[in-house]
C-alpha cells in the first residue's frame, strides 16, 4: 500500500482544532447511543431487555473497535495542547486532576450510585430501597452480591484517562531535550506506510496475545489489555499532535483508511456470521478487527479535519456540554431501562423511551450544572470566576 503525502490547509494541530471538537463531540454522542444499544442485546449488560433483539449485534460489532480508541487518542491531543498553555507538569497534573478525579470521585459517590442498585434489582438479588443501599450496602467494598461495590461502571475512561495524564505529566518533566528526541522517534517512526501498519499490528499482538489471557477489566490495576490499546492511542495522539507529516499523511489518505475500514468490517462480519471457531478464524478475525479499528480512526481523523474545521454556536454549546452530557447518560439509561421492562413496553417504546429521557435527561443535567458555580466542576466543567456570566455563556473549554 502506497500512502500519498501532500500538504492540505491542517498540517499539525496548533491552534484551536474545530474539526477535533466536532469529531470528540460525535464519539461521545455515538458511546451515549452505543450504551442505550447495550440494553437490547445479549452481551450481558447492567440491565437488559427481557427480549432481547439479535440484529443490534451488527451495527455495535461496526463502531466496537475503534469508538473508545479514537476519544482516547483525541483525548491525547488535547492534552498536549493544554501542555503548551501550562507553565509545568505540575500544573498539567493539577489542571488534569481537578478536571477529572473531581467528577470521577463525586460519580462513584453519588451519580454511578443508582446504577448497581437497578442491576441487583433486575437480577432480583436485592430488596431494599435506594436510598438504604445507597446509606448501608454500597460502600462495602467487595462484591458479595456479585456485583463490585462501590464502583465506577461507564466512569472507567476518566479513570483511565486521569492515570494516562498523570504519566505524561512524568514525560513532561523530562528535559527538553529527551522530549525532542522522543518526538523526533516518533516523527521518524510513524511515518509512510508504518503510520498504517505498526499501529495494526500491534493491536493484533494486543488481541491475540493479551485479550485472551487478561480480558478487559476496565479495574485499572489488572486491565493490560485494555492500557496496550487505549494507552497506545492516548500517547499516540500526545505524539501526534505535533507530527505534520503524520497529520499530511492522515488528512491525504482519509477515503483510502475508510475503505478499508470497510473491508475489514465486512470480513469481520462474514466470519462472525459463519461461526468459524478455529485458530486460523479467531486469528483472520482479530486483523480484521485491528485493521477496521485503526482504518476507522484515521479515516474520522482525516475527514474532521479536511471537513469540519469550522466553528459555530452549535460546536461551541456542545463541546462544553458533551462531558456533563457522558457523565450522567448512563444511569438514565438504565433507570429508565429498567422501569420500561418493568412496565413489559415492546423494544420500539422502550427505545424510543430510553432515548428521549436521555437526551432530555442529560440536558437538564447540564442546563443545571453550568448554572451553578459550585456545580460545574462535579459534572466536569471549569469554575467560572464571573458567575454572572454562567448563564449567558455557553460555552467554555470542556477538554
Amino acid at each position: 500500500m502506497r500512502w500519498r503525502i501532500e500538504m492540505r490547509s491542517v498540517s499539525a494541530t496548533t491552534g484551536r482544532q474545530f474539526g477535533l471538537d466536532w469529531l470528540r463531540i460525535g464519539a461521545f454522542g455515538l458511546l451515549i447511543v452505543y450504551h442505550i444499544g447495550m440494553f437490547f442485546v445479549p452481551w450481558g449488560w447492567h440491565v437488559e431487555a427481557s427480549n432481547t433483539i439479535d440484529w443490534v449485534q451488527w451495527p455495535m460489532m461496526a463502531v466496537n473497535p475503534w469508538r473508545l480508541s479514537l476519544l482516547f487518542l483525541i483525548s491525547g491531543i488535547v492534552s498536549r495542547s493544554l501542555m503548551a498553555k501550562l507553565a509545568s507538569s505540575r500544573h498539567f497534573a493539577t489542571s488534569r486532576s481537578t478536571r477529572l478525579l473531581v467528577p470521577l470521585l463525586a460519580g462513584m459517590v453519588i451519580f454511578v450510585v443508582p446504577q448497581p442498585w437497578f442491576e441487583l434489582r433486575d437480577r432480583g438479588a436485592y430488596t431494599e430501597g435506594f436510598y438504604y443501599f445507597w446509606g448501608h450496602d454500597y460502600f462495602e467494598f467487595g462484591a458479595s452480591r456479585g456485583t463490585p461495590l462501590p464502583t465506577w461502571n461507564h466512569l472507567w475512561f476518566v479513570a483511565y484517562l486521569w492515570a494516562y495524564s498523570m504519566l505524561l505529566a512524568l514525560i513532561v518533566a523530562l528535559p527538553t531535550s529527551v522530549r525532542a528526541s522522543l518526538q523526533k522517534c516518533f516523527n521518524r517512526l510513524f511515518s509512510g506506510w508504518r503510520l498504517f501498519l505498526l499501529p495494526i499490528s500491534w493491536l493484533v499482538f494486543a488481541r491475540t496475545m493479551l485479550f485472551p489471557a487478561f480480558g478487559e477489566t476496565h479495574a485499572l490495576v489488572d486491565d493490560p489489555y485494555s492500557h496496550a490499546v487505549y494507552g497506545f492511542s492516548f500517547f499516540f495522539g500526545v505524539a501526534a499532535a505535533r507530527a505534520a507529516t503524520a497529520w499530511d499523511a492522515i488528512n491525504s489518505n482519509w477515503r483510502l483508511s475508510l475503505a478499508s475500514a470497510a473491508l475489514a468490517c465486512s470480513l469481520m462480519f462474514y466470519i462472525q456470521a459463519s461461526g468459524a471457531q478455529s485458530d486460523v478464524a479467531v486469528f483472520a478475525k482479530a486483523i480484521a478487527r485491528s485493521v477496521l479499528a485503526w482504518s476507522a480512526i484515521l479515516g474520522l481523523l482525516g475527514f474532521a479535519q479536511t471537513h469540519l474545521h469550522h466553528d459555530g454556536p452549535v460546536r461551541r454549546y456542545l463541546t462544553d456540554a458533551i462531558f456533563p452530557y457522558y457523565i450522567a447518560h448512563q444511569t438514565i439509561i438504565i433507570a429508565v431501562g429498567f422501569h420500561l421492562k418493568q412496565l413489559g413496553a415492546g423494544a420500539a417504546v422502550e427505545f424510543i423511551g430510553i432515548l428521549i429521557a436521555t437526551l432530555v435527561g442529560c440536558a437538564v443535567t447540564y442546563e443545571t450544572a453550568r448554572r451553578i458555580n459550585w456545580l460545574r466542576p462535579i459534572l466536569g466543567l471549569k469554575r467560572l470566576k464571573d458567575t454572572s456570566t454562567i448563564a449567558a455563556s455557553p460555552a467554555v473549554l470542556a477538554n
